[in-house]
C-alpha cells in the first residue's frame, strides 16, 4: 500500500483497521464482508464489556450497602436481647410504692435502679436505639401491635390509650413493636 499523504481519512482508517489482516484477506473479494464483520464483533465485545463494567459496578454498589447495613445493624440480636433487662428495670420503678420512696433505707435502691435506668437509655441513644412513640397516637402496625380494644368515649377509635410494652426503633428499622391496648367505640 502507498504512503501518500492526499489520502482521505476514512481511507487512513481502514488502512489501520486492516494492518493486522493478512494480505490475502485484504485482496479477496470478501474484504468488505469479512471488515464488517470484523467491526460487528468489535461493537458486540465493545458492548459485552460495557454490560460486564456496569454488572461490576452494581454488585461493588450491593456490597457497600450490605457492608454499612451489617454495621448499623449488627448490635440488633443484643439490642433485643438486652431490651428484656430495660423492661424490668422500668417494672421494678413502677412497683416501688411513693411512700417506700421517701424513706431513707430505699432511697439508694430507687437511686441506683432509676441511675441503671438512665445509662441504659444513654446506650440506647449512643447506638441509635429509640422508643417508638405511642400513647395517644393513631394505632400504626408498622410500630405497633394491637393486643386489645377498650371501650373509650373520650379518644376515637384507633387512638392508643395503653402502652403495655415499649416498642423500639434500632436505626430506621423496628426492633421491637409496641404492644398497646386501642380505643374502641363504647357498646
Amino acid at each position: 500500500m502507498n504512503e501518500d499523504k492526499t489520502q482521505p481519512p476514512e481511507d487512513a482508517a481502514v488502512e489501520e483497521e486492516l494492518k493486522g489482516v493478512p494480505e490475502e484477506m485484504r485482496d479477496s473479494n470478501g474484504e468488505n464482508e469479512e471488515l464488517a464483520r470484523l467491526r460487528e464483533e468489535l461493537e458486540v465485545a465493545k458492548q459485552d464489556v460495557l454490560y460486564a463494567r456496569a454488572e461490576t459496578q452494581n454488585v461493588r454498589r450491593r456490597l457497600e450497602k450490605d457492608v454499612a447495613d451489617t454495621r448499623a445493624y449488627a448490635a440488633t440480636g443484643f439490642a433485643r436481647d438486652i431490651l428484656s433487662v430495660a423492661d424490668n428495670l422500668s417494672r421494678a420503678l413502677t412497683a416501688i410504692p411513693e411512700e417506700m420512696r421517701g424513706d431513707e433505707k430505699m432511697k439508694g435502691l430507687v437511686a441506683g435502679i432509676e441511675a441503671t435506668s438512665r445509662e441504659i437509655d444513654k446506650v440506647f441513644s449512643s447506638h441509635g436505639i429509640s422508643r417508638v412513640a405511642a400513647m395517644g397516637l393513631p394505632l400504626d402496625p408498622n410500630q405497633h401491635q394491637a393486643m386489645m380494644e377498650v371501650p373509650s368515649a373520650e379518644v376515637e377509635p384507633g387512638t392508643v390509650v395503653q402502652e403495655l410494652q415499649a416498642g423500639y426503633m434500632i436505626k430506621d428499622r423496628l426492633l421491637r413493636p409496641a404492644m398497646v391496648a386501642v380505643a374502641k367505640k363504647p357498646d
